[in-house]
């Protein structure tokens, strides 16, 4: 890796590290390490898989149609109702657009009890129901004021056979409610809204990456391509041309262009191109979902911080780390808890620029019960933090331009909507996806434009409404 005092690649210098130590070291962070010439292989296998998700259903990388077609122009105007269900809470929003991009937004979040996360499907909804209503009351909208167009972003896996109509795979999130694999969300939901006689119609059915695109897109950016969250989680969706999807058959539809939820986290499941090391072994075989979603396994903030924890584990059972620490049975305890070092703290030591340490210091002790740390120590925790978030962001900044390369939008630019935690937060984060695009296309790296984007979940949704109804 690149060296210069500016490069986000460059890794922390270890002081007074043993011979062992730095030979170690060494060795993981070549295992850790995407050349130039691995990235581009990488990206070039995206597209093929790209290609035959878009053949034929069940493939690994789903590329699933959203329905959602055209794009919005940022000239939008009317008033529609969204929902978002996607884990522990439930939100309902009531979005007017007004000329120019502007929104007035009402909005109420709601828990959603356990009991109904795992009793009958008609309790959850018809407790969702029971929350739109209220909301409805608490905003003083009346039923003479006619029935609502709704979008419901619905971050479940989903089978959609049309904007409004989408079959539920399986639950994740600790959602277990009987009698909803295999059925139709959006005929659920609107059972529940019209037994409740509420005055809303389920017009549109997403996923929060479909809903990061629209709202990226209605910025105005008539060259957004990609939708794409960097977070707790990681997935794409992009705009694709009707005649690619080969496996729509006769659809037909005035618009040529669809989005596509691609699910990029089951990339590469087969192991054909991913360099993946024994702590990402490790990861997966002790995972709730062994074998699957690899892709977002080595790039997602759920995970980073347990490839950090299985790397500085290995550097202790190696008696390579925190040899100064005075060792009882309780020494690390906290550390031997299987998730217990949180993707926060990576981010804090990425970022701590003290000649001490000091950040790094503190997290150890607060934490994790584990004091007298040496700075040579702290540093190879820094080193391990740095190698873990480099590979994450190159990975996601391969996926992207795996599209970018499909979509051919390389020399007329394109610009990416972006949510979530890593490229919000994470230190380095957003540069090492640009330089990483340098590597791969030179000095047309400059014609993609990155942008933070929030809450497609809900203003995507009311986009995607808009645009069904528009497009019906």
């Amino acid at each position: 890796m690149a060296t210069t005092a500016l490069d986000p690649f460059k890794l922390i210098d270890i002081e007074n590290a043993t011979e062992e130590q730095a030979l170690v070291l060494e060795d993981i962070t070549k295992q850790f390490e995407l050349s130039t010439q691995k990235i581009t292989e990488i990206v070039q296998h995206y597209v093929g898989e790209m290609h035959k998700g878009l053949e034929k259903n069940n493939h690994t990388l789903a590329m699933i149609p959203s329905f959602v077609i055209g794009k919005p122009t940022g000239k939008e105007v009317g008033t529609v109702l969204a929902m978002d269900l996607g884990g522990t809470n439930f939100r309902v929003c009531l979005m007017e657009f007004k000329e120019n991009t502007e929104i007035n937004i009402k909005q109420q979040k709601y828990r959603v009890p356990d009991e109904f996360k795992t009793g009958k499907v008609n309790m959850l909804f018809d407790y969702i129901a029971d929350c739109v209503d209220k909301f409805l009351q608490e905003i003083g909208y009346e039923k003479k004021n006619g029935i609502l167009d709704l979008g419901f972003t619905f971050s479940f896996p989903v089978q959609q056979t049309a904007i409004d109509k989408g079959t539920l795979l399986h639950w994740t999130k600790g959602f277990e409610a009987e009698g909803a694999v295999g059925e139709d969300i959006v005929k659920l939901m609107q059972g529940s809204l019209n037994r409740r006689q509420i005055p809303a119609r389920v017009v549109a059915l997403i996923n929060d990456t479909v809903g990061t695109l629209l709202a990226h897109a209605y910025k105005r950016h008539t060259d957004a391509l990609i939708g794409v969250i960097l977070g707790t989680g990681t997935n794409g969706a992009y705009f694709e041309k009707i005649s690619h999807i080969k496996k729509l058959g006769t659809f037909q539809s005035k618009s040529e262009e669809m989005i596509v939820n691609m699910e990029w986290g089951a990339f590469d499941l087969e192991r054909k191109i991913l360099p993946i090391t024994m702590f990402d072994n490790k990861l997966d075989r002790e995972s709730l979902n062994p074998r699957a979603q690899l892709f977002e396994k080595l790039i997602s903030g759920m995970y980073l911080g347990e490839i950090v924890r299985n790397i500085i584990l290995y550097l202790i059972d190696r008696d390579l780390l925190f040899k100064c620490v005075h060792f009882d049975y309780s020494t690390f305890k906290e550390i031997n808890k299987q998730w217990a070092f949180d993707t926060v703290w990576v981010s804090t030591i990425e970022a701590d620029q003290s000649s001490n340490l000091d950040d790094t210091k503190i997290v150890f002790e607060k934490y994790l019960n584990i004091y007298s740390t040496s700075l040579t120590d702290r540093q190879i925790v820094k080193k391990v933090c740095q190698i873990v978030g480099i590979r994450s962001a190159r990975l996601g900044a391969a996926g992207l331009a795996g599209v970018i390369s499909h979509r051919g939008a390389i020399k007329t630019g394109c610009s990416i909507g972006i949510d979530g935690s890593l490229f919000e937060f994470y230190p380095n984060f957003e540069q090492r996806l640009k330089s990483t695009f340098h590597e791969v296309f030179g000095s047309d790296a400059e014609n993609i434009h990155l942008e933070l984007t929030r809450d497609g979940s809900g203003v995507g949704a009311a986009l995607a409404a808009i645009l069904a109804v528009k497009h019906a």
